[in-house]
């Protein structure tokens, strides 16, 4: 886990209604990238540990018999059903629990996925039971938004989203270090997910990106929504000074653009696999 942090449960807590407006899409044509590199074809069952509102569980479903999305966020969950029910996925369903609680009961997967989820866990405990619950020869999927990617090709037709301002604004309300649930995280979250699978026993590292690049449209909701989305600034860290805040966030983004209208570029989705030995070897 992050050093000096210790998980609880109000990690996302009240952030759950944001998430899906608030964060952008990974990259089109992730699921269908993933299907080509791992041969999926219907078979199988996937996990995906840390789902948050189901958005990774059902863009993958239809490549497998059945997918199972774990979160210890109830409100995530509940997001993740309704989100089930409107796109008319019946081949998903989910499970209030945290990765350290795995395997559950949940019996044995082909796919197990964690989509930026995997530094918010005990790394090495949970590499070994995802281990232990991967059929043979079964694939621990790491999913991100590309790290250190190439300088924007053009300009954006509309203002960007003034995040270095907005990452002020949220210290001078909470404090220096960031925040997460009722701790902080002084060095932030940890990296190097190779060397952690390694010492769980996996092997034949891929990596995959999945270009994306298209110029989206952001309205000041989308950018309140993305704020309020994450952990260092769920709503409930500013207590009884929740609506001063957002108050305060409205008008620096009008100051950014009057007509409240901002754009973003699609950031690329980096995938990396990882596979458990077939028996015997």
């Amino acid at each position: 886990m992050p050093d000096g942090w210790q998980w609880d449960s109000t990690l996302f807590q009240g952030s759950a209604a944001y998430y899906e407006r608030g964060r952008l899409p990974y990259a089109p044509g992730f699921a269908e990238t993933l299907a080509t590199a791992l041969g999926l074809d219907g078979r199988g069952r996937l996990l995906d540990v840390g789902c948050g509102p189901g958005i990774v569980t059902l863009a993958l479903a239809r490549l497998f018999i059945e997918a199972v999305g774990v979160d210890p966020d109830e409100d995530m969950l509940a997001e993740a059903e309704r989100q089930a029910k409107r796109r008319g996925v019946v081949n998903a369903r989910w499970v209030a629990a945290r990765a350290e609680h795995l395997p559950a009961g949940l019996g044995e997967f082909r796919v197990v996925v964690f989509a930026q989820s995997f530094h918010w866990t005990d790394r090495d405990r949970v590499a070994e039971i995802v281990l232990e619950m991967l059929e043979p020869g079964g694939v621990f999927v790491h999913m991100s938004d590309l790290k250190n990617p190439p300088a924007e090709p053009a300009p954006l037709p509309l203002p960007a989203p003034p995040y270095p301002q907005i990452s002020d604004l949220v210290r001078r309300y909470l404090g220096p270090v960031r925040r997460a649930g009722q701790g902080t995280l002084v060095n932030g979250t940890p990296d190097r997910e190779d060397l952690v699978l390694a010492r769980a026993g996996f092997e034949s590292f891929e990596r995959h990106v999945v270009p994306a690049g298209e110029v989206v449209d952001r309205a000041a909701d989308d950018i309140v929504a993305w704020v309020f989305s994450r952990s260092d600034s769920a709503p409930h860290l500013f207590g009884d000074r929740l609506e001063d805040f957002e108050r305060d966030l409205r008008a620096m983004l009008r100051r950014t653009s009057p007509d409240n209208r901002f754009a973003e570029r699609l950031p690329a989705t980096e995938i990396m696999t990882w596979r458990k030995p077939h028996a015997g070897r």
